[in-house]
């Protein structure tokens, strides 16, 4: 099986561990079965101290509570929880928001967005304790082992990196319990969800079970963060959305921030039933999966944003913006944030969006999310000019019939010689 790389300056051992010696692991560390039972696996195997590592990206209340009796009790050293939301929505989110980044027509990329922000407080904290190697438990078929993995390269490629799914003899849930009760681990023998699911401050996703076979309609009792649009209020509600070059920073007059903001949109948004897609997505690893996402207050910022940027960029600016969005897109949903690629790109997406200032009313209804009115101070719109009524002087309708005998020449000439003219 494979082994980590050796951190730069390290001496490969054998004592300590069955596959090796490392000095200190940072594990990404969320208190379940899995994570509890990799701390005394990876005491077991590599004869090392186990720091655990939790961020707070907005999964829910009470998500922290009693994780660092938990923690030390499966054999760690110390649990760092590090508050993560203002970050991860200001650095992380609203870039992709600005950029206008969807994955596959649909995915706004929720759990894209948040490994590389755990991933490079991890790279912190491993440096802080002086660890020489870090650890994640997401398995080997998944995206997020490439998202963790490409943070650490970017940011310390000294660190010995440690994926206990790809290694270990573990196959399910009752693997791993016992394993945990071999080894003293306590764990509370509750009822495994049917559902993989992964929830922050912009969405949460949902796969597995019927959600396997993509013919299943989803469940009605899934969903966590929405109600169903059926049984959303049966008055709509306005929201009137401020915007700041790109980027949202209140609704109705308030200026909130960014994590706030967010927050309170999602009440509201899943109150309507806003925000819900049901798609079949290519994995970076190469097979199709099938995905339930709520975006509830992320859909209500990306139609406001959306809706601004048609008053304040011109045709060929929008349509490079929403060409270099696919691949801002692709790049996020890979785990390549750190790239040069997607740092360039977001300067680029910055200065597109200086212009882009001003209010977006939505109106929220069952499910819907539709433009009541948009403004700005720099609208390119003008309606002097675009009025049936128009007597501006800058535009004469006689000059219109130049243009279309020049633009559509090559579309005459085509037809010349098809009928030999």
């Amino acid at each position: 099986m494979a082994t980590p790389s050796t951190p730069a300056g390290a001496t490969t051992q054998t004592e300590g561990g069955t596959r090796g010696k490392l000095n200190k692991v940072v594990l990404a560390y969320s208190g379940g079965l899995d994570t509890s039972v990799i701390v005394p696996w990876l005491r077991e195997n590599y004869g090392c101290e186990v720091v655990c590592f939790t961020a707070d990206v907005g999964q829910g209340v009470g998500e922290t509570e009693g994780l660092e009796a938990k923690a030390k009790a499966s054999g760690a050293s110390e649990l760092v929880i590090a508050d993560l939301r203002e970050e991860f929505v200001r650095d992380y989110i609203f870039p992709c928001l600005r950029a206008g980044a969807v994955y596959e027509r649909k995915y706004l990329l929720g759990t894209s967005m948040a490994r590389p922000i755990i991933a490079k407080a991890m790279v912190d904290v491993a440096k802080a304790c002086g660890a020489d190697a870090v650890s994640h438990g997401c398995t080997g078929k998944g995206n997020d082992q490439v998202r963790f993995e490409l943070t650490f390269f970017a940011l310390n490629p000294k660190l010995a990196v440690v994926a206990p799914w790809r290694e270990w003899d573990i196959k399910g849930r009752e693997d791993a319990i016992e394993y945990a009760k071999k080894h003293n681990v306590p764990v509370v023998a509750t009822k495994a969800s049917i559902y993989s699911r992964d929830r922050n401050l912009w969405h949460i996703s949902h796969e597995g079970d019927i959600l396997e076979d993509p013919a299943n309609e989803p469940a009605k009792d899934m969903f966590m963060m929405s109600v169903d649009p059926e049984d959303a209020p049966n008055t709509p509600e306005y929201l009137t959305i401020q915007i700041e070059k790109g980027l949202p920073v209140g609704f109705n007059g308030k200026k909130l921030s960014p994590a706030t903001l967010l927050e309170e949109l999602n009440e509201i948004g899943g109150k309507h039933g806003i925000g819900r897609i049901d798609m079949v997505e290519n994995r970076l690893v190469g097979m199709k999966s099938r995905g339930v996402y709520e975006t509830p207050g992320g859909t209500i910022l990306a139609s406001a944003c959306r809706e601004l940027e048609a008053l304040t960029l011109d045709r060929e600016s929008m349509q490079m913006k929403d060409m270099l969005a696919l691949k801002y897109a692709e790049l996020v949903y890979a785990g390549r944030w750190f790239d040069p690629l997607r740092e360039s790109m977001d300067a680029f997406m910055e200065k597109m969006t200086e212009t882009t200032t001003g209010e977006v009313t939505l109106k929220l209804y069952k499910g819907s999310v539709n433009v009541a009115s948009r403004s700005s101070p720099n609208s390119l719109y003008r309606q002097d000019i675009s009025s049936f009524e128009e007597g501006s002087g800058i535009y004469d309708q006689a000059d219109a019939a130049g243009f279309i005998r020049l633009y559509g020449l090559p579309t005459r000439v085509r037809a010349m010689h098809e009928h030999g003219l």
